[in-house]
């Protein structure tokens, strides 16, 4: 993971629209800046659906919430409209900015290894520097824990 108190790296990513998003236009707002394995997967639905259930109280604290992973955007498109997610999808298919973020992991799965996303999140403030780092996140209670520390 990338240290508390460093400058976050800048991006340019496309959303579940196709619009382009990056870091740069939400400086003056804190990011909470999510990286997830998969759409549609069962651990990443009960993270997506545990922001959305707290975005009222995220944005009336005036921080905007981000969600990455390398999905292409219509898939991210059909996880915003099944789940009615109120916030951004970006799309890194070619996991720059997964890696840029150090969250492009080895991961084990029935004795396999693989590269994947390991499930992190960034909390970056105002001016763009990265506030707090959480590391292998429980999906459920993730959301709840960011919006004591925002």
């Amino acid at each position: 993971m990338l240290e508390v108190g460093t400058k976050a790296p800048e991006f340019t990513l496309p959303d579940q629209n196709g619009m382009m998003h990056s870091l740069e236009e939400y400086r003056g707002r804190k990011v909470i800046l999510y990286f997830y394995p998969k759409d549609n997967t069962a651990g990443c639905t009960k993270e997506a659906c545990s922001f959305a259930d707290r975005y009222p109280q995220i944005t009336e604290k005036g921080a905007v919430v981000l969600g990455v992973s390398k999905d292409p955007v219509s898939s991210h498109k059909k996880f915003e409209e099944k789940y009615n997610l109120p916030f951004t999808l970006l799309s890194d298919p070619d996991t720059e900015v997964i890696r840029a973020y150090d969250v492009w992991q080895e991961k084990t799965l029935y004795g396999r290894k693989y590269m994947g996303i390991e499930r992190s999140t960034y909390l970056i403030d105002e001016n763009g520097v990265i506030q707090k780092a959480y590391q292998k996140v429980k999906p459920v209670d993730h959301a709840e824990n960011i919006l004591q520390d925002i």
